[in-house]
């Protein structure tokens, strides 16, 4: 059996592109790593992605060992918060707080975990392997899009989510602004990009 999360729980990860849409998630669990700053300039974020990735493989290869199933590694994930919620919008990276994962399909056991993260600290002792952990989100009632084009493009739809459809609709924000990177921006352009733009709500 081989796991792909994208294919197996599109009503998660394929949104559409038009109008924000309304998803009720179950708990999902996620390797995770935390950190401060500009994604495109801070080394700390330059680390954690490759440490995400090479522990996320090993994770995979420590299930196939163990069970002969696979899965799909990815899609990278991230929490972004901030002291002042139009940083967002205003796009000052500088602000940001960010929670960088990747997906656990539910068969991987807190034992796969372990084994791979120690393959993978021995395999990459320069990366910040020993900072990873695992979280579960519990993210319920979520506002999602799916956003095409480049990051820096986000601002506006942002600003609709934040300044009409969580007001008009009598909710307000119950957890981070959570994205979804479905484009590797190294191969794609970054007019096709696309991003799934979830936030979690609950009632006024």
């Amino acid at each position: 059996m081989k796991i792909d999360l994208k294919k197996d729980l599109k009503e998660f990860y394929q949104p559409g592109a038009a109008e924000f849409v309304e998803v009720h998630l179950p708990p999902r669990r996620y390797l995770a790593i935390d950190g401060h700053g500009d994604p495109n300039t801070s080394s700390d974020y330059a680390a954690a992605v490759p440490a995400l990735y090479a522990s996320g493989y090993a994770v995979k290869f420590a299930l196939r060992a163990r069970t002969g199933d696979d899965f799909v590694v990815g899609p990278l994930e991230g929490l972004w918060t901030s002291s002042d919620p139009t940083s967002f919008t205003g796009r000052r990276k500088d602000e940001w707080d960010w929670t960088m994962l990747i997906p656990l399909p539910d068969v991987v056991t807190a034992d796969d975990v372990a084994t791979g993260l120690a393959t993978a600290a021995t395999k990459k002792p320069d990366l910040p392997i020993g900072r990873l952990r695992v979280v579960e989100l519990h993210e319920g009632r979520c506002l999602q899009i799916m956003h095409l084009g480049s990051y820096d493009d986000e601002g506006p739809v942002l600003a609709r989510l934040h300044d009409e459809v969580i007001p008009e609709r009598g909710l307000t924000w119950d957890g981070p602004h959570h994205e979804i990177y479905l484009s590797d921006p190294r191969r794609v352009a970054p007019e096709r990009m696309r991003t799934v733009l979830r936030q979690p709500v609950r009632p006024v």
